[in-house]
């Protein structure tokens, strides 16, 4: 069949009119093509996003500006949990077809807290595709050409903590940071920076290592050390060429060396500790609790953070707000401490390794925890020189090391307890004599060379009373042996022995032995506190408590929560009977009372006090000197109001526990008077 050429005219016509609405046809819908857009958005695919903008959108930034900015942005916020839904659909007929638009409806998690907006989409139908026409608007509707999102971080104020009366102990101080801005330094610059060394007590290499940190600009202020407003050397600092100071808060410790290792201090924060924190909201440059109660209550002190986004202009100028929260302050932590009572039991410390805990008998708040030596926290706010670094890490008396945390040999202040747990049990008669001769006793011949010294030979009918007055080891020992292994054991556990205290700090856990009495030797020892028995202070002060209470011993407390601390409260129901508790009163009494009691030194006319002393000998092997720890530990008996355990040690060839007699004598005056 032959067609004309008017025909094939036709026949191509009708061909091309049927291609043209065949792709017509295939042009995807504009609902698509948002959809595909607002998944690459919720995805963070911003180079795709980019692919589905206008020409003229895509005229107006650049493919790696785009990515870069959404990037930035998002991350910059923290943004999480982004959201988009699809609120309408409005297609313009008019226009044939070539033009819609969107309502979407933005949610999203951010630094500052949940973001969400509405905004219309315009898409235009480009190259036979949907494209959106996109502005900077789409990010947030304040958002124009040139607009930058800027975070402000608002820092939540740690927590103070303070004692009983409100006296800060860890507190919030309006401070001095003093730095340099290089470009200002004389010429040559080693001048100023000689002298700014000498004044606050840093090294040349340091300021030169902060000064060439790869963030510093010639204009910039670079941050050295803090020091106080009324700093004496302030004046001088300033008048050092190149100088400039800030206005800082910073954490301070009003009772300086007296309470560090009690409250301890912060620090900045380490890589590994920052990367640990950063996931909880912490910020690089947060102070971290880094000892003491400021690492034990870090998580109530720090409080949370709050922040800004907000919009500033091409030239900087702000905007507009998109969200904000606001930060929430640490809590204040009010502890049962007395901080008077904490300086004074400090200070009789002075000079001497030793701790000291001090608590209310009735009550249980404790009122002092001290360790010496010390150091001051208040040198790591402002930086802790090299030099001092340096001394506090050689030194042998271990400033750093926090001794009421510690356990210790009691020795004889051990021997109220076993004398508690003998008559408790009827092991022994209080007014029953031992026939004891001469300083060394032991039991057979199965011991060897090996013997038990008592101090005193002055009395040889020794009955409880005198065994206190004179802390007769043999009497104790011969005790510990009649009562046996196990009754010994489970009578003393009865104490507290293998437990944490219950209170909110990490003290090392007294002990009766390390795993089992090994033999009679060490039962022996063990009666009169030595062998491989280790209190921690504030454990020794509360044992002593049961005497107190009737037999009940008193659970510790630190922290006084409104409404929630329960003071008084029994840890240990019943560890001797009442009767008991009051025997042994009586008898330590008189250990204050009697001419010759051992603690006689610290008798205060007027005042009734019921104590023992101690002296625990360390040593490697029998027969060799060993190295002595001093304890005193005492309450008063006519409404009590304190009990205080202190110990030193080294106290060989110093008089023994009578080293401490007139310390604890000065803080029973100083607080009960």
């Amino acid at each position: 069949m032959r067609v004309s050429k008017k025909g094939l005219v036709w026949i191509m016509a009708i061909i091309l009119m049927g291609i043209v609405y065949g792709c017509k046809d295939k042009v995807p819908s504009s609902d698509d093509g948002m959809q595909a857009y607002l998944s690459a958005w919720m995805k963070g695919d911003y180079g795709s996003m980019y692919e589905k903008l206008t020409d003229g959108a895509k005229a107006t930034v650049a493919k790696e500006d785009f990515v870069t900015k959404h990037t930035s942005i998002y991350s910059g916020i923290s943004a999480s949990d982004l959201n988009i839904k699809l609120a309408f659909a409005s297609h313009d007929e008019e226009a044939g077809n070539t033009r819609d638009t969107f309502g979407i409806h933005v949610q999203m998690n951010t630094i500052a807290g949940a973001v969400e907006f509405d905004q219309t989409v315009p898409m235009v139908l480009e190259h036979n595709e949907w494209h959106v026409e996109w502005t900077p608007g789409l990010l947030f509707p304040q958002m124009t050409d040139g607009d930058k999102v800027r975070v402000q971080v608002l820092k939540a104020e740690r927590g103070e903590i303070v004692d009983r009366s409100g006296y800060g102990l860890a507190v919030n101080e309006e401070k001095l940071a003093i730095g340099i801005v290089p470009k200002d330094l004389s010429e040559p610059a080693e001048e100023s920076i000689k002298k700014l060394a000498e004044l606050l007590q840093m090294s040349v290499q340091d300021i030169d290592s902060k000064r060439q940190a790869s963030w510093v600009k010639p204009d910039y202020f670079v941050p050295l050390s803090i020091v106080s407003t009324n700093d004496p050397k302030l004046l001088t600092i300033r008048s050092v060429k190149g100088v400039a100071s800030q206005p800082k808060k910073v954490r301070a410790y009003p009772l300086d060396e007296a309470a560090a290792h009690l409250i301890g201090y912060v620090g900045k924060m380490n890589a590994e500790e920052w990367g640990r924190l950063k996931e909880k909201g912490y910020q690089e440059d947060d102070a971290l609790g880094k000892a003491g109660l400021e690492q034990v209550f870090e998580e109530r002190l720090r409080g949370t953070d709050g922040a800004r986004i907000y919009i500033v202009d091409a030239n900087g100028k702000e905007k507009g707000t998109i969200t904000r929260k606001d930060p929430v302050n640490g809590s204040e932590i009010k502890l049962t401490v007395d901080s008077a009572l904490q300086a004074q039991v400090f200070k009789q410390l002075e000079g001497n390794a030793g701790a000291g805990a001090a608590i209310h008998p009735v009550t249980g708040e404790v009122l002092a925890l001290a360790s010496s030596p010390s150091y001051n926290p208040n040198l790591f706010v402002s930086g802790v020189p090299a030099e001092t670094w340096k001394r506090w890490n050689e030194d042998p008396d271990k400033p750093l090391l926090n001794r009421f945390a510690r356990t210790f040999s009691p020795g004889s202040a051990f021997k109220p307890i076993t004398a508690a747990i003998a008559l408790d049990t009827h092991a022994i008669d209080p007014e029953q004599e031992r026939e004891i001769a001469g300083k060394q006793w032991k039991k057979d011949g199965t011991w060897g060379n090996y013997y038990v010294t008592r101090v005193s030979a002055a009395a040889t009918k020794v009955n409880l009373l005198k065994a206190l007055l004179y802390s007769d080891n043999i009497y104790f020992a011969q005790t510990a042996l009649e009562m046996g292994e196990q009754r010994f054991l489970a009578e003393a556990g009865k104490f507290g022995f293998g437990e944490q205290l219950p209170v909110p700090y990490p003290l090392d856990v007294s002990k009766l032995a390390n795993q089992a009495m090994k033999n009679d030797i060490q039962l022996a020892d063990s009666g009169y506190g030595q062998g491989e028995v280790v209190m921690n202070p504030l454990h020794v002060a509360a044992a002593y408590t049961a005497f107190v209470n009737g037999g009940n011993m008193i659970a510790p407390v630190l922290e006084l929560e409104e409404g929630k601390t329960a003071l008084g409260k029994v840890w240990k129901q019943g560890v001797i009977r009442p009767e008991t508790a009051a025997a042994v009163t009586s008898d330590l009494i008189q250990v204050v009372d009697h001419p010759a009691g051992t603690g006689h030194d610290a008798k205060i006319e007027g005042l009734a006090i019921a104590a023992k002393t101690g002296t625990a000998e360390l040593k490697q092997s029998k027969g060799t000197t060993g190295k002595e720890v001093g304890w005193f530990v005492a309450y008063n008996t006519e409404k009590p109001r304190l009990l205080l355990a202190l110990m030193i040690e080294n106290v060989q060839e110093r008089g023994g526990s009578h080293l401490l007699s007139p310390k604890v004598k000065a803080v029973f005056k100083q607080y009960l008077r």
